[in-house]
């Protein structure tokens, strides 16, 4: 059974006085992203007061965590019934701290299940700026309405004061609205990273289940019979399991209790510092572009529950679910998904990521395509675009 939080009565009151920034961050990558803006905010502001729902990274950038989101996240319909009763507390515990106190903006990063909602309820309950409020509603890392439900993109604009998005190409999907949206640069090639991917032929490979827990459970044991596998039929390459938080490592663990004959052939690595690999096998989240920007030969592997999958298929209107397959409008990373994502397929996969040349050059060659769709100038870094709002 995976770890569930337990919720706390209320959350934490302003630790001094009132609070000025109130972000929302659901996931590790965007308590990661968020964290660089918090950091680099608070260094040209640091007389302003910034509280957090969201993780550790965020906490360690300065501002005072209320509770880690980053504990359960989840993705698919189903995946996240299992938890309503845990979002829905949730939920009216951070409107409830907002009512009571009145921070001048709120940020939400990613996340748009539970962010979109939030910024309805606030602004049905006359604490938005644009409902008679006076708090800011604002969006960093906006949801990806070119994949899905684009009409949101009218509601957004009748909720928030201003969106800030990391591809270029964002700007031009609310250009219908009156919506301030601006480009502020991809995270990934803004600012330093905690962890420094690198191509190495000669490394180890990669095997990347995700950062959320209902993936882990999923996606892992499918990469654990493909690796064995590997190592049955190709060579005695070593494996890097990487870790985002201490929850999800519990979670990688159990996994390879399963898998006791691999145990000395994988390293278990923190989400951070320099990683060389020579190739990945990883799931469609942020850990994939990533891995393409670093230009790490490597394949998508994606699984959920099979009712998710066929409400999944119905809405999602792309071909492709892997974000730097999306900006080539290519397979850059050839996609196995649900009964294609077989272990003997995906071990001879894997195989041809360290050997084939062809796919190793194309891979270099469509990394440096991948890296200049991203290098786009941008007007406003994120701190400079929130710091604007609250001068």
């Amino acid at each position: 059974m995976s770890y569930v939080p337990v919720l706390p009565d209320e959350l934490d009151a302003p630790a001094q006085g009132s609070v000025d920034l109130l972000v929302i961050a659901g996931e590790h990558s965007g308590d990661e992203h968020a964290a660089v803006l918090v950091e680099n905010l608070l260094r040209d502001r640091p007389e302003l007061k910034v509280a957090a729902v969201g993780g550790t990274r965020l906490e360690g950038a300065g501002a005072q965590l209320l509770f880690d989101l980053t504990h359960l996240s989840v993705v698919g319909f189903v995946e996240v019934l299992k938890h309503y009763k845990y979002f829905k507390q949730l939920f009216g515990s951070v409107v409830e701290w907002v009512q009571q106190n009145r921070p001048r903006a709120v940020l939400f990063v990613d996340y748009p299940g539970f962010n979109l909602r939030l910024a309805k309820a606030l602004f049905d309950k006359g604490i938005a700026r644009k409902s008679g409020g006076d708090t800011l509603l604002l969006y960093y890392i906006g949801p990806q309405i070119w994949a899905w439900k684009a009409k949101r993109r009218f509601e957004m604009a009748r909720l928030l004061d201003g969106l800030s998005v990391i591809f270029p190409f964002e700007v031009e999907c609310f250009a219908d609205t009156d919506l301030e949206t601006i480009f502020v640069g991809h995270p990934f090639l803004q600012s330093r990273q905690d962890c420094e991917l690198v191509y190495n032929p000669d490394g180890k490979v990669l095997l990347l289940a995700g950062s959320r827990v209902s993936n882990v459970k999923r996606i892992l044991p499918l990469l654990m019979e493909t690796y064995t596998l590997f190592l049955k039929d190709y060579e005695a390459r070593d494996a890097i399991l990487i870790y985002p938080s201490e929850t999800i490592v519990d979670e990688i663990k159990l996994v390879l209790n399963q898998f006791p004959d691999l145990r000395d052939r994988i390293e278990l690595l923190r989400n951070e510092g320099r990683i060389e690999a020579s190739a990945v096998l990883t799931s469609s989240g942020t850990m994939s572009l990533r891995c393409g920007l670093a230009g790490i030969p490597g394949r998508i592997v994606h699984t959920i529950h099979f009712l998710s999958y066929l409400l999944g298929k119905m809405v999602l209107k792309i071909p492709y679910i892997g974000i730097a397959n999306l900006l080539l409008n290519k397979p850059y990373y050839p996609e196995f998904t649900q009964y294609k994502a077989k272990p003997s397929v995906l071990a001879e996969e894997l195989n041809r990521c360290l050997t084939d040349q062809e796919v190793i050059h194309g891979t270099q060659k469509d990394c440096v395509a991948l890296r200049k769709q991203l290098q786009q100038e941008n007007a406003e870094t994120p701190w400079s675009w929130v710091s604007r709002f609250l001068s």
